[in-house]
């Protein structure tokens, strides 16, 4: 057992994890075939050369059409995409490792080129002002389509069904995606939510999409295997600007996820320097562990000691790593050899293909 915090094993009701580092969810664009179907072969090697992560957690993955906003990102809507995730489930399970699966919608954050024509979906008809990456090469995004009730109730239902097809494609639970300027981020946003009905106005209105997908995916998935991501302190990216009201919103939505049993939730310290922002919180897991009593897995400028100092100061339960992970399937082994660290590529972050995905080599046992 090693006396770093980060590689001690953790066992809560829901989860039993041989350590504490997770491998974060990233979006990675190697799904470039007809259907967006991840294949064993490559997805499933990608995912299975880190199975010694305490847990891992997908790419996002489009839970319907209606979702997409980027290119070559796999989806868990059709038969297609849940067999070929088996065969990623199964590869990882075979190497001893756990994963959940990140429900993505990207909301305001796409471009008709991805909707044959049609509008993207939002809580209101607000333009982001920010870059669509579609197969012609970026594009300034819209004006979304505000989305009537029926679309909600259908959006909602595209969840639950995701939920479903992960469960049958194996995987050890899934992850609502909640965060970073996407479709649920965009309801409970002042700035991006001007809707006068049931879902605007209040702080409880705005976080009633978010609940009311959490209560259908839970009649798919059991409590414990589900985890909600969230990034209270996102501004000025992806259009999102905090005002008065965001972090009330997250401290009621974290609040009432003590009346829930889920595997956890995953926050992100800040993406960028919000010192300035008056309405920010420059540290998230100090704010929030006080508030939630389950499992919380901090995530954004991890690197070993950080991440050690986090848990062994009681912030936190769990670290996930993001770009550490492209580069180096090993990382809990180079962890706990205090190994040097491999520097990733980030002009294939996105790129077709095997190169800067499953190419990077794990450490020689001289190196441990």
């Amino acid at each position: 057992m090693s006396n770093q915090p980060l590689l001690q094993s953790y066992t809560s009701d829901n989860l039993k994890l041989d350590n504490r580092v997770v491998m974060a969810p990233m979006t990675r664009s190697r799904a470039d075939n007809e259907g967006n179907v991840p294949t064993g072969d490559l997805q499933g090697l990608y995912y299975e050369q880190r199975a010694s992560a305490g847990l891992i957690i997908t790419e996002g993955s489009q839970i319907s059409e209606r979702a997409v906003g980027y290119i070559n990102t796999p989806g868990i809507h059709t038969e297609a995409q849940t067999k070929g995730w088996k065969e990623v489930t199964e590869r990882v399970h075979n190497a001893g490792g756990k994963i959940f699966i990140q429900l993505w919608h990207v909301g305001r954050i796409s471009h008709p080129d991805f909707h044959n024509g049609e509008l993207p979906h939002a809580p209101s008809a607000i333009n982001p002002n920010e870059k669509s990456y579609t197969p012609e090469g970026f594009k300034d995004t819209v004006t979304p389509k505000e989305m009537t009730k029926e679309d909600i109730k259908q959006t909602v239902a595209d969840f639950r069904n995701a939920a479903k097809n992960a469960m049958d494609a194996g995987f050890d639970g899934v992850e609502i995606h909640s965060s970073n300027g996407y479709l649920i981020h965009q309801f409970f946003n002042g700035t991006s939510n001007h809707r006068t009905d049931e879902y605007g106005g209040s702080i409880e209105n705005r976080a009633r999409f978010f609940f009311e997908v959490l209560d259908a995916i839970k009649e798919e998935v059991p409590e414990g295997k589900i985890g909600a991501r969230f990034n209270p302190s996102l501004h000025g990216i992806f259009g999102m600007e905090m005002d008065e009201e965001t972090i009330p919103t997250f401290d009621y939505v974290i609040s009432k996820l003590n009346d829930y049993d889920l595997a956890y939730i995953h926050l992100s310290e800040p993406f960028n320097d919000v010192s300035d922002i008056p309405y920010a919180v420059e540290e998230i897991a100090k704010r929030y562990r006080p508030m939630y009593n389950g499992t919380l897995m901090i995530n954004a400028g991890f690197d070993r000691e950080k991440g050690n100092k986090v848990i062994e100061d009681g912030d936190a339960d769990l670290v996930s790593y993001g770009k550490l992970y492209v580069s180096n399937p090993d990382l809990v082994e180079r962890f706990e050899a205090k190994a040097e660290l491999a520097e990733w590529d980030a002009d294939t972050f996105y790129t077709p293909g095997k190169k800067g995905y499953t190419d990077y080599p794990v450490m020689e046992k001289s190196e441990a």
